[in-house]
């Protein structure tokens, strides 16, 4: 429900950073021609297509052809994540996740952009059928709804969140490129009301079978069997867990300055 270049949310980091950090190039990525394209692309656009779009703005991009650092608001956390594993060129450095959902939602309560017939839309959509292919293929929040109450069809189905995330099988490239980070940074808010579990923003989720016990990234299976190779990464202190007070996205401007700046450095 945003854009790259809305004056009060993204534009407004963008400019904070420039101005904090003299000399430093900062893209903030646009899916598609316009600013209307891009907001509604954060709705419909199929999560794997904006994905090879963004590869190849970066690869493009001759300012990042030795690297960058990535930033990711909200679903933006999970996509840039995506790009880190599928896309190894540029080489992505740091990756700075703030209020993404790495092991999706399982609710949809306040809607991003609070467009309410687009919010009521979905969270129909999402209640009626959220892992057939059509639903799949154009609804972008579908594609990391992560149902713990039917685990197969999930990860059968998800053709976003559960191939991110190893749920069909090893990829080893994944593994590899997700590991060549120097630091994977979740900032998860600790008074979220958006983001159903607001666990999944360090990597936890429910526990499957339920909707209401969840448990943290080192009780799930992806972190014990290493799909991602996150358990090695902790172990080599890659891995930062950050906790903000406030709702989702709700952050003051020197929290940012103190805590986010400096992996940008």
């Amino acid at each position: 429900g945003d854009s790259c270049c809305n004056p009060v949310s993204m534009g407004y980091v963008k400019k904070i950073v420039e101005n904090k950090i003299p000399g430093i190039y900062v893209l903030s990525l646009k899916i598609g021609s316009n600013l209307i394209q891009d907001m509604e692309n954060s709705f419909f656009m199929n999560v794997n297509d904006q994905v090879r779009e963004v590869c190849s703005q970066l690869a493009n991009d001759p300012q990042l052809k030795g690297g960058y650092n990535a930033m990711g608001f909200s679903q933006g956390g999970q996509f840039l994540r995506a790009v880190a594993q599928r896309c190894p060129s540029p080489p992505m450095f740091n990756l700075i996740s703030i209020g993404g959902q790495h092991q999706g939602v399982y609710g949809f309560p306040r809607c991003p952009g609070e467009s309410s017939h687009i919010c009521d839309w979905i969270r129909k959509t999402l209640d009626l059928g959220a892992y057939t292919e059509a639903v799949q293929e154009h609804l972008v929040q579908a594609e990391y709804w992560h149902n713990p109450l039917k685990e197969e069809d999930y990860k059968k189905n998800s053709i976003f969140l559960a191939d991110i995330n190893q749920e069909r099988g090893i990829n080893e490239t994944y593994k590899k490129n997700l590991m060549a980070l120097k630091k994977f940074v979740m900032v998860k808010f600790l008074n979220d009301t958006m983001v159903d579990p607001p666990i999944t923003e360090w990597f936890g989720f429910y526990r499957s079978g339920q909707a209401k016990e969840t448990v943290p990234l080192k009780e799930t299976s992806l972190y014990t069997e290493d799909r991602l190779g996150l358990q090695e990464m902790d172990k080599a202190g890659k891995l930062v867990f950050l906790g903000v007070e406030g709702d989702h996205l709700h952050f003051s401007e020197e929290w940012f300055y103190t805590t986010i700046l400096p992996f940008l450095q």
